[in-house]
């Protein structure tokens, strides 16, 4: 996994609420255990008309969101079955963070662990953010996971919670085990105590 780094990007609005995991990565796309491709999946019910042609009113096909980054999606997204494949086509499609009002525990703990990062604002944080959209479908936010900050336009920022260790992790580009690791030394040294005993 890489450091996540702070980004600037512009924001694609997918302002539903209960979007569940068979809605982000279809079942049909779930025989592969390779992340590559996935991307090309994400939201396939949706991106795609029956005879697999874009839906261009579909917000990820827009031409004002190509190359968007961020995600702001409705409240209680990651709903549903437990799918790592979830995050896995949000990162592949290119998705660093998605903003809502709240995630399902399952999905927010498995993008936690994928790169993906899930923010939780805010109702009024979450309709500014609406709101200013809507008004410039084009502007960007910009995220910086070390100061837990969303930067507006105007050079204002908004500030998310985020658990500490998950923090570390993805600043780190790590995952828990990689994070152990790096305790190696102190891990051994403790056996040995142990064994001497």
């Amino acid at each position: 996994m890489n450091q996540f780094l702070p980004f600037s990007s512009r924001v694609a609005p997918l302002l539903l609420d209960d979007i569940d995991t068979d809605q982000i990565i279809p079942a049909r796309f779930l025989k592969v255990t390779d992340k590559l491709g996935l991307g090309e999946n994400l939201f396939s019910d949706w991106r795609y008309n029956p005879d697999g042609s874009p839906n261009v009113e579909f917000v990820l096909n827009r031409p004002e969101y190509q190359g968007a980054a961020i995600l702001l999606v409705g409240n209680n997204f990651g709903c549903g079955s437990s799918r790592e494949h979830a995050p896995w086509a949000l990162k592949g499609h290119g998705i660093r963070a998605v903003i809502s009002t709240a995630f399902a525990d399952i999905f927010k703990n498995n993008a936690l662990k994928n790169g993906v990062l899930p923010v939780v604002v805010g109702k009024d944080v979450h309709r500014e953010l609406c709101d200013l959209v809507a008004a410039s479908p084009t502007a960007e936010l910009s995220i910086d996971l070390e100061t837990q900050s969303i930067g507006l336009p105007g050079g204002e920022v908004r500030e998310f919670p985020i658990d500490g260790f998950s923090k570390t992790c993805l600043i780190e580009g790590t995952d828990e085990l990689g994070y152990l690791l790096k305790f190696e030394e102190q891990i051994a040294a403790h056996e040995l105590l142990q064994l001497d005993k």
